[in-house]
């Protein structure tokens, strides 16, 4: 009778009677204020029963788009090459284009987006002005730590650690062939998207001396 009773005070918070002390709310025959008691008692146990199980699909649809989101928003739109936000004023805006030249890594270091606004990365021995990019490759960008140094390695190992950058100059002589075919990729759309701005020079290695001719052939090639 216990289970009766409860059913009964359900039945009589969904209707507003008063219930009856026979029980007569479990009754399919019963009639009256009752049976509408009946009614909204098995509602009421139906959403507690049921819409246990929605409720949870529900949540764990809204902690998938919230992971989703926090994914988006980490690692930008699409792909380390993608430029910055279209309508948005970035540093390269008030630099002028840079002359081209050849960089040892110490001079490509300085130039990370803290010690200046203008910054610059090497992939597979090219030196590109990426200060347009400074969303993504700034101090405080997902790839900031490309700034300043020789993405090739992680690029071609999908590795945004520490552990992909080399103090010393990386030749890249132990990567596989699919890795440097990955290396020559990212080259590619670094040229399509960036300024090329010069060499990234080898230990030893004597700089080039261009022209000015040469210098604006190059920017006009991108243009």
């Amino acid at each position: 009778m216990a289970a009766g009773d409860g059913d009964v005070k359900l039945g009589t918070l969904g209707s507003g009677s008063e219930s009856s002390s026979d029980g007569s709310s479990e009754s399919p025959s019963g009639a009256g204020a009752a049976t509408e008691g009946g009614g909204w008692a098995a509602a009421v146990l139906a959403l507690l029963t049921g819409g246990g199980e929605m409720l949870l699909n529900v949540a764990l649809v809204a902690l998938v788009l919230l992971g989703a989101y926090r994914l988006w928003v980490r690692w930008g739109r699409r792909g380390l090459g993608a430029g910055a936000g279209a309508g948005e004023e970035s540093p390269a805006a008030s630099l002028p284009r840079m002359k081209k030249r050849d960089f040892s890594l110490e001079q490509l270091r300085q130039y990370d987006g803290s010690r200046t606004q203008r910054i610059l990365l090497a992939v597979n021995g090219k030196v590109f002005d990426v200060t347009k990019g400074s969303k993504f490759y700034g101090p405080a960008g997902p790839y900031g730590i490309f700034a300043g140094r020789d993405a090739s390695r992680g690029l071609a190992t999908f590795c945004l650690d520490k552990d992909a950058l080399k103090d010393e100059y990386d030749d890249l002589s132990d990567l596989n062939a699919v890795q440097m075919e990955s290396v020559r990729e990212w080259e590619m759309q670094f040229k399509e998207k960036y300024d090329y701005v010069g060499r990234l020079l080898k230990p030893g290695e004597e700089p080039s001396e261009y022209t000015d001719e040469e210098d604006t052939k190059d920017h006009n090639k991108q243009d």
